[in-house]
C-alpha cells in the first residue's frame, strides 16, 4: 500500500504533441564538450537477494521535491510488484513531497527519508556533507541523475503580453511568476536559464559576459511578482491567474493544461538542461532496515519502463533510444541552443558563488525584494 505525505499537492498528467524541427539539440539530451555523462551499455535491473533473507514487509520513505509527484505515483507500483515477485518482500510506501531545499535540510535535521529524490545536486551534497550518504551516490549510468526537464514560459492566452523569449521579461509593466531560490530548486535553475542564456549572448539586446547578464537578470527580477516556497506552489499562483507569465519546468506546463489549465507554452532559444538527482541515505536505510530495497528503488528509476512514466509525464528521458521514438521524441520541442549547470562551472561554485548567503543572485534578490 502506498500512504502520502498530509501536504502534498496533486495535479493532474499531460501528453502534449510538439514538433519543432531546430538543429542543435538532442532532444533532452545535450551533446557537447561540457555534457560527459557517460551512456549506459545495459539497462539497470534489480539485485539478487536470497529468498527469505528479508524481512516479510518494510515501509520505504520517499523524500521528493515537489514536482515530480505524479510520475513517482506510476512508478512507485510497478517497483513493488517487480521487487515482490523477485524477493518475496512487500514494500510499502510514505511519500513527502516540498521544496527542494526544505526537504533537503529536513533530512539532514532528522527526518528519516530512505531516499531522496531533489531537484538540486547540491540538496544532495548537502546531505552528503552531513555523513548521512555515503556511498558514491554519482556511481549510476547517468552519475546520480534520475530526470531531466528544460526551463520554459507560460504565458496567458493568446500571449497578450507578445512575449516571445527572455528579453521580453525585463520589459516595463510585465509581472513574473517564479518561486523563491532561497527555498526552491527550480527557482535556482529558472534564474540560471534567464542569467545564463544572457551570459552566452543569446538574449536579443544583451551583450555576452557577466556584467551585462547581471543587469538584465536585475531587471528581470524587478518585475517578478509573487515569490512562492516551492515550483507548484509558484505554479499554482500562476494558474489563480497572477503574473503575466511564469518560467517554470517543461514538464509542469504539460501538468497543468492536463488539468485544463488556459495558458499556452513559449520555448526560448537558449535555456538549462535541468537535471535532477536521486540517492538512497545510507544512515538511514540502515537503521530503518531498507537497504536492499532502497538500493533497488533507486536502480529502479532508471530502467526503461520507469523513464517511459517520467517521460509520460513531460520530462525529457535519460535514455537515448527513448528519444528515437516518434511518439515520444514529438512531446518535445528541439531548442537551438541547450547548455548546462557546467556553464556555471558545476553545483559547487553555483551553490556557494550565486545562491550561497553571500552569493551573487541572492544578493541581487535582497537588494531588490528585500
Amino acid at each position: 500500500m502506498r500512504r502520502s505525505n498530509p501536504f502534498v499537492v496533486l495535479t493532474a498528467v499531460l501528453l502534449l504533441a510538439l514538433t519543432v524541427g531546430i538543429p542543435g539539440f538532442n532532444l533532452g539530451r545535450v551533446t557537447h564538450a561540457q555534457d560527459n555523462t557517460p551512456t549506459p551499455t545495459a539497462e539497470p535491473t534489480l539485485p539478487t537477494v536470497a529468498s527469505g533473507a528479508l524481512p516479510a514487509e518494510i515501509t520505504l520513505t520517499l523524500a521528493g521535491f515537489a514536482v515530480p509527484r505524479e510520475a513517482y505515483a506510476e512508478i512507485i507500483p510497478l517497483f513493488q510488484q517487480e521487487w515482490e515477485n523477485k524477493t518475496g518482500q512487500k514494500v510499502s510506501f510514505q511519500e513527502s513531497y516540498q521544496a527542494s531545499g526544505a526537504q533537503s535540510r529536513a533530512i539532514v535535521g532528522g527526518f528519516k527519508a530512505d531516499v531522496a529524490a531533489l531537484s538540486l545536486e547540491s540538496d544532495i551534497t548537502r546531505i552528503a556533507k552531513a555523513n548521512l550518504i555515503t556511498h558514491d551516490w554519482k556511481d549510476t549510468p547517468y552519475k546520480g541523475i534520475v530526470s531531466a526537464s528544460v526551463a520554459v514560459l507560460a504565458v496567458r492566452p493568446g500571449n497578450p503580453k507578445n512575449i516571445t523569449g527572455w528579453a521580453d521579461l525585463a520589459r516595463g509593466g510585465i509581472e513574473i511568476i517564479t518561486p523563491n531560490p532561497a527555498t526552491s530548486g527550480g527557482a535556482q535553475w529558472n534564474l540560471l536559464a534567464v542569467y545564463g542564456a544572457a551570459k552566452r549572448g543569446k538574449v536579443e539586446g544583451v551583450e555576452a559576459g557577466e556584467e551585462s547578464a547581471f543587469a538584465f537578470l536585475s531587471k528581470v527580477i524587478s518585475n517578478i511578482s509573487v515569490l512562492d516556497k516551492d515550483g507548484r506552489e509558484s505554479f499554482l499562483s500562476f494558474e489563480r491567474g497572477i503574473g503575466d507569465v511564469a518560467i517554470t519546468y517543461e514538464n509542469e506546463v504539460y501538468a497543468g493544461l492536463a488539468k485544463g489549465g488556459e495558458y499556452e507554452i513559449i520555448y526560448p532559444t537558449s535555456t538549462i538542461l535541468i537535471e535532477n538527482p536521486i540517492a538512497y541515505i545510507d544512515v538511514y536505510v540502515d537503521e530503518n532496515g531498507t537497504r536492499p530495497a532502497a538500493e533497488a528503488f533507486v536502480n529502479f528509476t532508471l530502467t526503461e519502463a520507469a523513464q517511459r512514466i517520467f517521460a509520460k509525464h513531460g520530462f525529457r528521458p535519460l535514455i537515448p533510444e527513448l528519444l528515437t521514438e516518434p511518439e515520444i521524441a514529438a512531446k518535445f520541442p528541439v531548442i537551438q541552443d541547450v547548455f548546462t549547470i557546467e556553464e556555471f562551472g558545476g553545483w559547487s561554485v553555483v551553490a556557494k558563488e550565486l545562491f550561497g548567503e553571500e552569493g551573487k543572485i541572492s544578493q541581487l534578490l535582497i537588494s531588490i525584494k528585500g
